[in-house]
This record gives structure tokens, sequence and C-alpha cells, in this order.
């Protein structure tokens, strides 16, 4: 029983085909994300790259029926109104017990892939402003998380800076940069200052990986399934070069975060940092916290975790930290909990004390974005 109000982490809009007609940069106009129609589905291209389909749109509750019935495709024709509508997203979140959203993207998701970064920025804003119209519609209610490219760290600046001031409620960075530009490099100390005094969470979300050069990109038609199965496995590092380097001894107010990467990874993850930073032989190049702190405090302080259903994490809560973790539906995707959230969310935190249940499905992503409970 949840008599107070749900607020998801972590939910999606599907961008329709005409999001970048106008809101481009004219020189990259003609480069610009476009749907093309093939034989299994509508398909995003971006500058001769393929990203994703609508799939994300089209199949959410699909799963509880039938899994026979999914499919890495689909046309936007097939995509629910409520992915794209604001009016239509509050009344179907509703209907699943939802009352504040926060927002990410789907295509957006793949963008990450596409090499030129120029393009990527250009794009990046484009998705940014077309956002902060959708969110517009009830601000309180919906809380939009702006796309940022953050291998040109002034542009990544310039761009925080106009996305909060649009109303934007955070931002999303790449789960993996490339490895020569890895978070535990010192070009990205203005992006963290400026992430702090703006107030603005980072987070690190799944399938968001920049390309390496030289590997042949998957799209949803070829991805292999142990990727998905081992998804955590990029935030894992990111995260840890993030801690390992004092970024959050630097900048403690900042905070970064996992989005659907689940959870039953993070108490593994804070043990071997922990052992890593006590147990081995210390590098001259290693980074050394005052005091006695350990990696885990900075964990425990300013990473937070979005999952959907991972009982196997809550279960392990008091070590991963009940201040970081925040439940999100993942609407209108294919493996959301929507429409199902209310008896899924009873499952997974059947026995958990009601305090508790309220932080995890509730205040804590509503401190931390700003929701009105009032």
């Amino acid at each position: 029983m949840f008599d107070w109000k749900l607020i998801s982490s972590d939910s999606h809009i599907v961008e329709p085909p005409d999001v970048w007609a106008e809101r481009i940069d004219r020189t990259y106009r003609d480069r610009a994300p476009r749907v093309v129609a093939e034989h299994d589905g509508d398909w995003w291209m971006v500058d001769g790259v393929r990203t994703n389909s609508f799939q994300g749109g089209a199949q959410a509750g699909k799963r509880f029926e039938n899994q026979d019935l999914l499919r890495p495709a689909a046309r936007f024709s097939e995509v629910r109104r409520g992915a794209y509508d604001p009016d239509e997203f509050l009344k179907e979140n509703e209907s699943d017990g939802v009352y504040g959203s926060v927002i990410y993207p789907t295509e957006g998701l793949q963008l990450f892939r596409v090499p030129d970064t120029g393009l990527l920025s250009a794009t990046f804003r484009g998705y940014n402003d077309w956002l902060g119209e959708f969110c517009l519609a009830d601000p309180r209610r919906l809380k939009g998380i702006a796309l940022i490219n953050v291998e040109d760290v002034a542009g990544a600046v310039r761009e925080l800076e106009r996305a909060r001031k649009a109303g934007l409620a955070g931002a999303m960075i790449t789960v993996s940069p490339p490895e020569d530009r890895s978070y535990d490099h010192p070009q990205y100390e203005p992006f963290w200052a400026a992430a702090q005094d703006l107030d603005a969470p980072l987070a690190l979300h799944i399938d968001t990986n920049r390309p390496t050069p030289g590997v042949p990109e998957e799209n949803n038609r070829n991805k292999r399934p142990s990727g998905l199965a081992n998804a955590d496995h990029w935030v894992r590092m990111s995260l840890g070069h993030v801690i390992l380097t004092g970024v959050f001894e630097r900048y403690p107010r900042l905070r970064i975060g996992s989005a659907e990467h689940e959870l039953s990874w993070a108490p593994h993850f804070i043990d071997r940092l922990d052992y890593t930073y006590t147990q081995r032989a210390r590098r001259d190049s290693w980074h050394r916290f005052k005091g006695d702190a350990l990696p885990s405090h900075f964990f425990h302080r300013n990473v937070f975790l979005s999952f959907q259903e991972d009982g196997l994490g809550i279960r392990d809560r008091e070590i991963i930290g009940i201040d970081a973790l925040m439940w999100g539906s993942d609407y209108p995707h294919t493996e959301s909990t929507f429409p199902q959230s209310r008896p899924i969310l009873d499952r997974i935190l059947d026995g958990v004390p009601d305090a508790e249940r309220r932080k995890i499905t509730s205040t804590n992503a509503a401190t931390l974005y700003g929701f009105d409970l009032g």
C-alpha cells in the first residue's frame, strides 16, 4: 500500500520524427536525425549511423501478457501517444499510480553513438529545446534531464547552464567516454564544478556508450544479449574513476548516479572500492583522501541509483544506503513496470518498512530533483 505520491526517477519520452526538423543548427540540418521506413519498422538514421527504432514506445505492458510478442523494432504509428504528448503522458502515469516523473530520452540514448562531436552537441541542443517545451505542460510533475556532450568541456558547461535556466532538472552524460578521455582525467574539472554550482544531478544511463574506434557498432537489430546482461560494467568503471580520483572530495555537493543498471552490483562494488584503496599496493598516481575517509564514504554521500525491479538490491539496501535508492518505472519502454508498477513495487518491497518504502519510491527522488510533494 502506497498512500503517498510515487515519483518515477527514470521515465522516458519517445521522440517524434520531427523533433530535429527545425530544432538544430542549419549547419547540421542535412545530417540531423531522421526516420527511415524499413521492412521491420521505422528507424532513426543519424549521419549514416543506424541508431534505434520505435519499439521502446510501442510495447509497454506486453511482457506481462506474452513475451513472444516483443520485437526489436516498430513503426512510429504504433507508439502510444503518452510517449510524446505531455498531457497523455501525465494521464497514463496517473493510471499507473505515478505522480511525477524524471524524464529521459529514447532515441537520445542512442545518439551517444554518433562519432562527430559537433553534430552530437547540436543534436543534443535541439533535443533539450524540445524536452523543455514538453515539460512546460506541468513543471511540478515533469522533470526533464538534458543531454550533454562532455567531450567539449567548455561547450558542456555552457549547455548545462542553458538547460538549467530553461528549467531542466539535471543532465545525462555518457556512461562510457572514450578510454583516452575517461572520467579520471582532469579535463572534466570545470564541468564537475559547474554541475555542483548549478545543483544539477548527473546521470549515467544504460546504453549511452561513446563509440570505440575500430569496433563495429551494434544497434537494436544485432545487439548481443551478453552486453545487456553485463551493462553495469560501464557504470562501475565510470563511477570508480570519479570516486577514486577524489572528484567528490573536491566537489562535495556534486551528485552523480546510475540509471537503469539496477542495484545488486552495488554491494560488491562498494566492497571492492574500499578493498582496493586499503589492501592493494599504492601507486604514486593514486589519489589519497584526507584523514581516514574511504571510497565508500563518497559513494554513500554522492551517488544515487535508479532501478526498476531489483529484489536482490532491495535485500541489500542497508549496504548500498537507503538514501541512494530511487525507483523508476521506465515508462513507456518494453521492459517498464507500466502498467503494473504498484503490484511490482509491493512484491519487491515486501517486508520493507513504510518509512524506507517512502524514501525509495518518492522522497529520495523528490529531494534530488525538486519535486513539490505538498
